[in-house]
């Protein structure tokens, strides 16, 4: 399975970063097509946390131990 891995710092504390992952289902089956579709869903996961600060994105493998 392939998921959207977003690197966020927060707005008030710029030295506090995490990861967030975001699974995606087996539609977006490539790295390739994760990519050519992700925007729209860290864009979503951006304003559903406008506390933080998306500084970057990519698609990798995950899994459930990734939880």
């Amino acid at each position: 399975m392939i998921a959207i891995i977003i690197s966020a710092c927060l707005l008030s504390n710029p030295g506090v970063c995490r990861d967030q992952t975001i699974p995606l289902t087996t539609d977006y089956g490539s790295a390739t097509r994760c990519v050519m579709m992700a925007p729209p869903h860290v864009a979503q996961w951006s304003e559903e946390h406008p506390e933080w600060r998306v500084v970057r994105w990519r698609c990798g493998p995950w899994n459930r131990q990734d939880i």
